[in-house]
């Protein structure tokens, strides 16, 4: 009897994420504004009563999904940003910009799923999920920003030209990331090699930058 509780425990969790990976799996090709709880329910094996559960309705299963699909590349950037480079006169900004670039291209080809689902939501008909994907956005160019802050070439610098600068660079990796879905290895060879091109040149204003 004293297990109970940590086994129902267990269970709900288990039901939990087949709801959400079956959302997952559904929305990787259509809108969610298209998507019904009985799909949802039916994809994971479940009874509609069932989802209500875990979810107040499909808004609340998709938020989730963009905390999950953002989590990870969250951290994989800050330790991008943060690892040197663009850092002074001598310091080569390219070794930071190589790593966020391959952290993104990384990212779309192992949350391939999670990626369209956010490119598509972002501007999508459910106005939950469009704040939420704008709230973690927005958390993520706080979080470069702290970064760039932190390296010397951004000292005397106004905390809003520091993240203007962050935006520069989160706007430009997350339209990176929607261009590699469908790309092949050729096209995604191009597209990073572009976009480190974009990235070099904004850190090549960035070195010349003086408020106006």
């Amino acid at each position: 009897m004293s297990h109970t509780p940590g086994v129902r425990q267990v269970q709900k969790q288990q039901s939990r994420r087949a709801l959400l990976d079956a959302g997952l799996r559904l929305l990787e090709d259509r809108n969610l504004s298209s998507l019904g709880v009985r799909e949802v329910t039916r994809e994971a094996g479940m009874s509609p009563a069932g989802f209500y559960r875990h979810f107040t309705d499909l808004s609340a299963l998709a938020v989730v999904l963009v905390e999950e699909s953002l989590a990870s590349l969250h951290a994989m950037i800050r330790a991008a940003f943060a690892g040197g480079g663009d850092g002074g006169a001598d310091d080569d900004p390219e070794p930071v910009i190589d790593r966020a670039v391959a952290v993104v291209a990384e990212h779309v080809r192992d949350h391939r799923a999670h990626a369209r689902f956010l490119a598509r939501e972002r501007h999508g008909g459910v106005r939950a999920v469009r704040e939420a994907i704008g709230a973690e956005l927005h958390r993520f160019v706080d979080e470069v920003a702290a970064a760039l802050a932190a390296q010397p070439l951004s000292a005397g610098w106004p905390a809003a030209d520091v993240r203007m600068l962050a935006e520069l660079y989160v706007d430009r990796m997350v339209s990176t990331a929607a261009e590699l879905l469908e790309a092949d290895a050729e096209s995604e060879a191009r597209i990073t090699a572009t976009v480190r091109t974009q990235l070099r040149l904004i850190s090549v204003g960035r070195r010349h930058w003086r408020e106006g």
